[in-house]
């Protein structure tokens, strides 16, 4: 049990490490510590480490700890973020004002969120699963049991109700695509 709890929160530092190299990468285009310090006081990271930490919690099997991070990041963090929400390394809250997000998400690497973005299930329970690489911008809505294709971007206020195909460019009310790259 004691070596599987140290792995489990070894796997927690270490993915959020990437979140903070990831977030440097993106404000600064640098990773190295002065920037990774400079990440920690900018909006939206006290919202990734308590995501983290929840997560972490989560996979101890500490459910109490697991909702007290919970709690802490809707107050202080101004994020909701699902307790089962899942998201790989690379997770990023530029500004996590009014972000929410259904507790059955998944995601990969290199989420990259804007503030005011909801990644929401539907009636029926179906939640979003995110690929990896992917940024969505401010105000963007996605709701039910859609896939978001690796290297998607989804455009600020845009509502996404259907899949985007990997490397697409969506916009608009319903997201339509706008652009396709290579992935």
């Amino acid at each position: 049990m004691r070596n599987s709890a140290h792995r489990i929160m070894l796997k927690s530092l270490k993915m959020l490490a990437e979140d903070l190299r990831e977030k440097a990468r993106w404000n600064y285009q640098d990773d190295s510590l002065p920037a990774i310090i400079k990440v920690l006081s900018t909006d939206g990271t006290l919202a990734m480490v308590l995501y983290r930490l929840m997560q972490g919690s989560r996979e101890l099997g500490l459910s109490p700890l697991e909702m007290v991070f919970n709690k802490l990041n809707s107050a202080f963090g101004n994020a909701v973020i699902g307790r089962g929400a899942d998201f790989g390394p690379g997770f990023v809250l530029f500004h996590s004002n009014g972000v929410v997000i259904n507790k059955s998400v998944r995601g990969g690497s290199n989420v990259h969120l804007h503030h005011e973005v909801t990644i929401g299930g539907d009636e029926a329970g179906n939640a979003p699963v995110l690929g990896s690489n992917i940024d969505i911008g401010a105000g963007a809505k996605i709701i039910g049991g859609v896939t978001i294709g690796d290297g998607a971007r989804v455009g600020a206020n845009a509502v996404v109700v259907h899949d985007v195909a990997a490397g697409s460019t969506v916009v608009g009310i319903p997201a339509k695509p706008v652009r396709q790259r290579a992935t």
